[in-house]
């Protein structure tokens, strides 16, 4: 039996690279005779970027950036298709994971270095950017990026203002001669991993502004500063990005670089599984496995289990879905894609217990599996 392994990152415990090894690890300790492929997954969420630069045997290219709070790291990314597209992860740059949990302010962090990245990999001569922007620690509608892109934001006196996007409410207008024009000749994709617009109840401000540390306070001001943008930017091009689906992922990131360069805003786990060519690896499966720290209905709204079981399912293969958190019981919209949901906690625990034991759990868990799958397939 020949089974492709295709999880995604458990949150906050394991990567995808990670996940997949220990599934992989538990079946061979069963009694199934198998042989499996590992292809681990992202959704345009933190490590997409890595796994689509492997899955394509890109080269990794090193960079100097600024973090989300100005200070200098070594980042990087990836160059694939022959040096002609450059793989951009936002989180490399502007993400949570570079800062303390008291740093984080999203009234003060920015996607400058993120900026810096794609003048980076236009300096390569790339004539295609794909962008994966989960994990992000800002939510200042895109702003660092455009700074470091040499775009300048003026106030009503012609005033450069610098402090975004604290300072954003007080933005006229947009200055755009100094701006890397060769942003205009490359093909932009990104990666998105949610839905959410821009402004609104279901917006990038009140979304995802306290997951990045904002107050209830603060929160509203954020609202107020990406109004203020989307104001701006509807005078000076025309395009309202108030309501665009997708258009709230990091944090108004994706809604702004649709408005300016005509970025394509995709859904983050056809596009991966597309680029890494999954269709292919599913040829030869028999079962295919996938997981995720949760899975239930939000799950089919695009996250990266769904899209695999939807892959699966189109050539007809069982798929065994792995997870921290099943429904009870599992409603009938995901029994249309997963033939089988495992809890991998087998009592329940504290939060904290669970994601210390995620790789050993879902070893146990595939173990039992294989177990399982032998003793079917011998009846």
């Amino acid at each position: 039996m020949h089974i492709v392994i295709a999880p995604n990152a458990f949150k906050n415990s394991l990567s995808a690279t990670d996940a997949a090894k220990a599934i992989k690890e538990g079946l061979l300790l069963s009694k199934l005779d198998c042989s499996c492929t590992c292809f681990p997954v992202g959704d345009g969420g933190d490590g997409t970027g890595e796994l689509i630069i492997h899955h394509s045997n890109g080269t990794v290219v090193p960079a100097t950036v600024y973090d989300p709070l100005g200070r200098k790291i070594n980042s990087s990314f990836g160059l694939i298709d022959n040096g002609k597209t450059a793989v951009i992860e936002m989180a490399n740059a502007s993400g949570l994971r570079l800062l303390k949990q008291e740093e984080l302010n999203p009234l003060k962090t920015n996607s400058y270095g993120t900026g810096e990245l794609i003048t980076a990999a236009l300096n390569n001569g790339v004539n295609k950017i794909i962008l994966c922007i989960g994990g992000t620690a800002t939510v200042d509608g895109g702003t660092g990026i455009l700074q470091a892109l040499g775009l300048r934001f003026l106030n009503v006196d012609g005033n450069e203002l610098t402090t975004l996007p604290e300072q954003l409410d007080e933005v006229d207008k947009v200055d755009t001669t100094f701006l890397d024009k060769r942003i205009f000749n490359c093909e932009i994709i990104i990666l998105c991993d949610v839905e959410n617009t821009l402004l609104g109840n279901e917006g990038a401000a009140r979304v995802f502004g306290p997951q990045k540390g904002a107050d209830a306070a603060m929160t509203e001001k954020l609202e107020t500063l990406l109004i203020n943008w989307k104001n701006v930017l509807l005078r000076q091009t025309g395009k309202d990005i108030s309501m665009i689906k997708h258009g709230g992922a990091a944090g108004g990131v994706a809604a702004t670089m649709q408005a300016l360069f005509n970025a394509r805003l995709v859904n983050g786990i056809e596009e991966f599984l597309r680029l890494t060519h999954f269709d292919e690896a599913l040829n030869k499966a028999d079962v295919v496995f996938t997981g995720e720290g949760s899975i239930d209905e939000q799950t089919l709204q695009g996250k990266g289990p769904f899209g695999v079981a939807k892959k699966a399912k189109e050539k007809n293969i069982p798929v065994i879905g792995l997870a921290g958190k099943i429904p009870s019981p599992v409603p009938a919209s995901l029994q249309t894609y997963f033939d089988s949901l495992i809890s991998i906690n087998s009592e329940p625990v504290d939060i904290t217990t669970t994601l210390k034991n995620t790789y050993q759990n879902l070893e146990r868990t595939a173990t039992m599996v294989g177990n399982n799958l032998h003793q079917s397939s011998i009846h």
